[in-house]
């Protein structure tokens, strides 16, 4: 079976119940999609750091019940998981609101086991992260990691950036464009989207916002359900089939699409047929509440055909 590191954070989420009320759940980008990729049949570990509370406990449970590999999971004593809240609308668009400056996963990249885990990942097929992971760190431990995916790529490991991107996280936009930059001569797979990058390079083209990513595999995701596929300077359009139900909320929509693109990949889809599934799935995630929806939802053989395709 093929491996994916997924790296970041999970925080306790609070979403709208009825009557006002909040009901308590997980969640964060790429334990999102940690879950998907698992349910899609590709291993997936997830590196973090946890606290030694209760709730980091309800996590790491949560994690292995959904097939999850945690044996890279930091435990901190004293420390505790992020919170985030979760508004939507009635067109099921999402505000998010945080509380993480103290949270363990921040210290990840600054602990004694931070060398043993970042040699790790070269025993991966796949190293996944987003922007949001990368506004977790500080200048040294973006420069701890980034040295170990250069490591790991030499040792024929795929790394696989998504362009996930919250304002709050970054001290300014020129930092955040700096690690931008970065990440993107770094990867082999960048899985972006215009709500991402316009508001780093505003008014700028679908064309242009390519043309700032370096690499053969790229997909820009539209504001539209569709995207544009780059490889090795080709553009290709993807389109979404339509939605069977109607929006209900739109959290975890690009978590999920990564994770069917990055399966999808590992089961040997070309990047168009990656893209498509990375659709197909979103385009269900989005008419669910919450970011992981009921297993009994998830739709069938979406990887088990490709597989059955790529097979001799």
């Amino acid at each position: 079976m093929s491996r994916v590191a997924c790296i970041g954070e999970c925080m306790v989420e609070l979403k709208q119940a009825d009557g006002g009320l909040f009901s308590r759940g997980y969640g964060g980008d790429t334990l999102n999609t940690a879950v998907y990729l698992a349910r899609l049949g590709a291993g997936a570990d997830y590196i973090t750091a946890l606290g030694d509370d209760s709730l980091s406990d309800e996590m790491i449970a949560g994690w292995a019940a959904e097939g999850i590999g945690t044996g890279r999971v930091a435990r901190l004593p004293g420390k505790l998981p992020g919170l985030y809240m979760i508004e939507t609308d009635d067109k099921g668009e999402r505000r998010f609101f945080h509380w993480r400056d103290s949270a363990a996963a921040r210290s990840l990249m600054d602990l004694p086991q931070t060398p043993e885990i970042l040699n790790s990942l070269a025993g991966y097929d796949v190293v996944y992260l987003s922007a949001i992971t990368l506004s977790l760190y500080s200048g040294e431990g973006r420069a701890r990691l980034f040295a170990a995916l250069k490591r790991a790529r030499e040792a024929g490991v795929r790394f696989a950036f998504d362009t996930n991107f919250r304002p709050r996280g970054w001290p300014d936009l020129d930092i955040a464009r700096a690690v931008f930059q970065e990440a993107f001569a770094a990867a082999d797979i960048v899985l972006a989207s215009t709500e991402d990058l316009l508001p780093l390079y505003p008014g700028e083209s679908n064309e242009a916002l390519l043309a700032r990513i370096p690499g053969a595999e790229v997909v820009l995701k539209l504001s539209q359900p569709a995207s544009i596929l780059r490889l090795h300077r080709v553009l290709h359009p993807v389109k979404a089939e339509p939605l069977k139900a109607p929006v209900v909320d739109t959290t975890a929509a690009g978590d999920s699409f990564a994770a069917a693109y990055v399966a999808a990949r590992l089961a040997g889809a070309d990047p168009i047929e990656a893209a498509q599934a990375g659709h197909r799935l979103a385009g269900v995630v989005v008419c669910h509440p919450g970011a992981i929806i009921p297993r009994a939802a998830m739709p069938p053989g979406l990887i088990s055909a490709i597989s059955r395709k790529a097979s001799p």
